[in-house]
């Protein structure tokens, strides 16, 4: 693996779930494998369950772990080509991430959408740049379009819960929120899921429909009650209007996820990435109840961001 930034960098999805349960019996079993080396976490944005996982994954496989929190500690980034930088912006992004290669052997960065140019967003107009200018590989701690490392949690974590034969259904539905969300995760969640052998469908309100480079042939559902039916799995996400960009259309029914709401499904178990509004996106009968798998989903984290560098230190290795 030469970079992890889509599901397109993984070679094979279902031998990396199967590495990432491995570690997860072992954590400790590859101490020495990225002995001096450094791995430079970049944060542009705010992070809990991936900052730490990361860290928890990097030194349990012997990385120097360097944390910079970019919008807070570093120096003002410009990100425009061309820039006269006459203003407020101190360093231009392809100098930090040239500092960056000096330092790293390995860089991840984690960079949201800005929510306000629909094109600089979805041609991920700062990962690109790392992408561009890195002369290490990259990995994707989430950004404008996508959030990998999550999707990869969620496809280890519906594997070590289906013991049952056949496809298990499973159904991303919408959640409503008080602000504009990005559509990363959502991107993310049906990219991977596409890749995975389950029957997959989507749930959202008219006008909250995700982007077809992502979504391509997956059944969208507008009728929540109807989509729920007979699931397995039911991932609760927000995200704001694509065709309209970052827009909140008016939603007249209810689309919290409730316990009720489950027993139209098989007992399915419910998943969410957190950060969660509670009695927002969904309950607390169903956040605390016991078909919620979401606190073992955040533990996942630790172990597909393992997975993942454990992939990249041998490709690096190797050289």
């Amino acid at each position: 693996m030469k970079k992890f930034t889509a599901v397109s960098d993984v070679e094979n999805l279902q031998e990396i779930i199967k590495k990432a349960l491995l570690i997860k019996e072992d954590p400790l079993s590859e101490p020495e494998k990225g002995k001096g080396k450094t791995i430079g976490l970049v944060f542009l944005n705010s992070s809990l369950r991936t900052r730490l996982s990361s860290q928890i994954a990097a030194q349990n496989l012997g990385l120097n772990v360097l944390t910079l929190n970019a919008a807070q500690e570093a120096w003002n980034l410009e990100f425009a080509d061309g820039a006269v930088m006459n203003g407020d912006t101190v360093e231009h992004i392809k100098d930090a991430i040239e500092v960056l290669n000096q330092y790293c052997d390995i860089i991840a960065v984690r960079c949201f959408a800005g929510m306000k140019n629909k094109e600089d967003d979805v041609n991920e107009s700062i990962l690109s740049q790392f992408e561009q200018h890195a002369k290490v590989p990259v990995i994707s701690l989430e950004s404008a379009t996508r959030h990998p490392l999550q999707s990869l949690a969620d496809c280890i974590t519906i594997t070590e819960n289906w013991k049952k034969e056949g496809k298990p259904k499973v159904v991303l539905t919408w959640a409503p929120h008080i602000k504009p969300i990005a559509q990363a995760v959502g991107n993310s969640f049906a990219e991977w899921m596409q890749e995975m052998d389950v029957d997959f469908v989507i749930t959202n309100p008219v006008g909250y429909d995700l982007d077809k480079k992502f979504t391509k042939n997956v059944p969208v559902i507008h009728d929540q009650e109807e989509a729920l039916k007979d699931a397995d799995f039911v991932y609760v996400k927000n995200w704001s209007s694509f065709d309209d960009y970052a827009a909140m259309p008016e939603v007249k029914e209810n689309w919290m996820l409730t316990s009720e709401k489950l027993e139209a499904t098989h007992e399915a178990k419910v998943m969410h990435c957190l950060p969660v509004r509670r009695n927002v996106e969904l309950s607390d009968e169903v956040m605390d109840g016991e078909h919620s798998i979401i606190y073992q989903q955040a533990k996942n984290r630790i172990f597909s961001a393992q997975a993942v560098f454990s992939e990249i230190l041998d490709e690096i290795n190797t050289k």
